[in-house]
């Protein structure tokens, strides 16, 4: 079976145009049936065109030219996970913002592609790893900071009704059952179990 270039452009809105992406197909000689498009945002990888192309319509051998790697996604970790994929199912990505990957090659050196791919998986993986650190020790250092200015974090605290003594412990005795507690409380279920559990 032929191996087939599929070509996939996107914008994030629907207001947005994607002429500048086709027209750049068109000059690599691109046929529309083989051209995929969406007017998602690249924030998930969960588009309608995207999921289709990649699911039944790429197979092994097959080529995939894209004009940036943000249009596969904005998401650095997203875009390291597609290009491994595409490694390991012998899928060809081919950008055309990135010259290297666009080179014909003789026969026999199409380990080439593999190296540059390589490189992107490895730079992307890092890029992304790091960002995740930065973010995760900025969180830290507002939780600290938070801390030290003695505010609260998480769900806001559950204040007690001005009765709640006279009533749990009424309820405690077996006074009152809990429905009743509940409603001279005048709260939910939820928040009344949860307050017992520190009363």
């Amino acid at each position: 079976m032929q191996n087939k270039v599929f070509y996939y452009a996107r914008v994030s809105s629907k207001e947005q145009h994607l002429d500048r992406q086709l027209e750049a197909f068109r000059k690599l000689g691109a046929d529309e049936r083989d051209i995929i498009t969406d007017k998602e945002s690249g924030k998930s990888l969960e588009r309608s065109g995207y999921q289709a192309l990649k699911n039944t319509m790429l197979r092994s051998g097959d080529t995939l030219i894209i004009k940036s790697l943000d249009r596969l996604s904005r998401n650095k970790t997203d875009i390291h996970n597609e290009l491994q994929y595409f490694k390991e199912h012998n899928i060809h990505l081919k950008v055309i913002d990135l010259p290297t990957t666009m080179m014909a090659l003789p026969k026999g050196q199409e380990w080439v592609f593999d190296m540059v791919n390589n490189i992107l998986i490895e730079v992307l993986g890092t890029i992304a790893e790091q960002e995740r650190l930065t973010i995760r020790q900025r969180q830290q250092e507002g939780i600290e900071a938070a801390k030290t200015q003695g505010k609260h974090l998480g769900r806001p605290r559950i204040e007690k009704p001005a009765n709640w003594d006279e009533v749990y412990g009424e309820w405690k005795s077996g006074t009152i059952t809990a429905k009743e507690a509940m409603n001279r409380l005048g709260m939910k279920k939820t928040v009344f179990y949860k307050l017992m559990k520190n009363p």
